[in-house]
């Protein structure tokens, strides 16, 4: 099982996250929804496709695009399709 921590809350908690390039993709559906907000940002990457951001808010203070996710993925990264990845001081560890 794997958690996702900000502001001293769990953001996310999953025993399914996919690991790639040193990042924990926590499947959609493991994520607290009430702390994420849609972002405008986009970036693009090579061999993933297009990354999504929220941003997370606790407690009233904000993470700006600390979380992405692939909304389209490449065949090549099919198995992060409807995950989100974190970085930004979210704390993601083994529980």
């Amino acid at each position: 099982m794997k958690q996702a921590i900000w502001n001293g809350e769990i953001i996310a908690e999953s025993e399914r996250t996919v690991n790639i390039e040193g990042n924990a993709y926590f499947p959609h559906d493991a994520i607290n929804k009430e702390f994420f907000k849609p972002s405008q940002t986009r970036t693009i990457c090579p061999w993933k496709g297009e990354a999504s951001y929220y941003t997370i808010e606790v407690h009233g203070k904000e993470n700006k695009d600390a979380a992405w996710y692939y909304p389209e993925v490449s065949e090549q990264a099919k198995g992060i399709k409807n995950h989100v990845a974190f970085w930004k001081g979210v704390e993601v560890k083994e529980v």
